[in-house]
């Protein structure tokens, strides 16, 4: 069952238990994926979709630290309750261990030792955790971390 189908499904259950939250944080993910689906002339795929999802939960993330920057408490906590509810649909994140095999494999792979490869490097460790969900925030301050231990350590 893809993204649509499982959101629809779950809108209808919503609908039934009058949950006027998941109702409309649904209503929106649904008509997003909608949206992408009408600008590619085409349905979307399962990793698009998890790239939406994740755009979708970025956002909020930046809403939610805009409101508490604004004083507004009361609005970061729906945009993190919004967040939960979106991140249901993710697949699991990956572990710290997982996380420090794909960069170690991507370092060595690309051979890199500074931080002017390190788009090269972000780009193969996410590679290597495809199909799961992925903080590109905490991956690139990881790989950056890595790559300055590297550096440090040959000059």
């Amino acid at each position: 069952m893809g993204y649509i189908e499982k959101i629809q499904s779950d809108l209808t259950a919503a609908m039934k238990e009058k949950d006027e939250l998941r109702l409309s944080v649904l209503r929106m993910v649904k008509s997003a994926l909608k949206l992408k689906e009408i600008d590619k002339m085409r349905p979307l795929d399962d990793l698009e979709s998890l790239q939406i999802l994740q755009t979708l939960i970025k956002q909020r993330k930046e809403s939610v630290e805009q409101f508490t920057q604004g004083g507004r408490k009361d609005l970061a906590d729906k945009e993190a309750k919004e967040i939960a509810i979106i991140e249901k649909y993710l697949p699991a994140a990956p572990s710290d261990a997982e996380m420090h095999r794909a960069v170690e494999a991507a370092i060595s792979e690309s051979g890199a030792d500074s931080l002017k490869q390190m788009g090269a490097v972000v780009k193969a460790a996410r590679s290597k955790l495809e199909g799961k969900s992925i903080d590109g925030k905490l991956l690139s301050d990881r790989v950056r971390e890595r790559l300055t231990e590297k550096a440090a350590g040959k000059s």
